[in-house]
């Protein structure tokens, strides 16, 4: 009695193939996937303030009342560098644009470019914490000894004095961390010669 190719028996090999190129076309898509989420999340954070994100925007509405105090906060992590702001705290206007700066000292012996990430405390405020401008949105690199001033120029939208979450809420904290910046394209480094908003000595903008 001879076999009909529909009945040919097949090699176990043949089966075990097909599914471990299953199985690695699955996992690549995962792995696709997973990167992709990452730049997508940051985006919806900025976007919204979710997660104590701080919004990008193009200009300040004005200055309205009442008041709120901003109380600034540095760290580092990984990197041989002194941060720490300049002022301490600002007390602001809802509205109005306002220049804070931050002091970064590389005291290694070689170049390095850092990233600094942010983050604002209340997490509720982050919807209506928005940066005009920052150092944070580029990398950074300093030389070895090389002290430079970063500005930041950001308000406080009017909206958080009508939220129930936020009304009550009289003082944010802005928080950065600089990390180091991953491998890229080569970053120019800072200059403390250069004149930034406000005419003071900064770098970075």
């Amino acid at each position: 009695m001879s076999l009909t190719p529909a009945e040919t028996p097949r090699a176990p090999g043949a089966s075990n193939g097909r599914v471990a190129l299953i199985c690695a076309a699955v996992f690549a898509v995962m792995v696709a996937m997973a990167f992709a989420a990452v730049p997508f999340y940051r985006a919806f954070c900025q976007a919204t303030g979710f997660n104590g994100a701080v919004k990008r925007a193009s200009f300040a509405p004005g200055a309205v009342d009442p008041t709120v105090t901003v109380r600034f906060d540095a760290n580092v992590n990984g990197l041989d560098w002194t941060f720490k702001p300049v002022q301490a705290s600002q007390t602001i206007h809802l509205g109005a644009a306002t220049l804070a700066f931050f002091r970064a000292t590389n005291t290694g012996t070689k170049p390095v470019t850092g990233r600094a990430l942010f983050n604002v405390v209340p997490e509720a405020a982050g919807q209506y914490f928005n940066k005009l401008e920052c150092f944070c949105f580029r990398n950074q690199t300093l030389a070895p000894g090389q002290t430079a001033e970063f500005p930041v120029v950001y308000y406080v939208a009017p909206g958080y004095a009508k939220d129930r979450d936020t009304r009550y809420q009289h003082e944010i904290t802005l928080s950065y961390t600089f990390f180091p910046a991953a491998v890229g394209p080569k970053v120019a480094p800072a200059s403390p010669q250069t004149e930034a908003l406000g005419g003071k000595p900064a770098a970075g903008l």
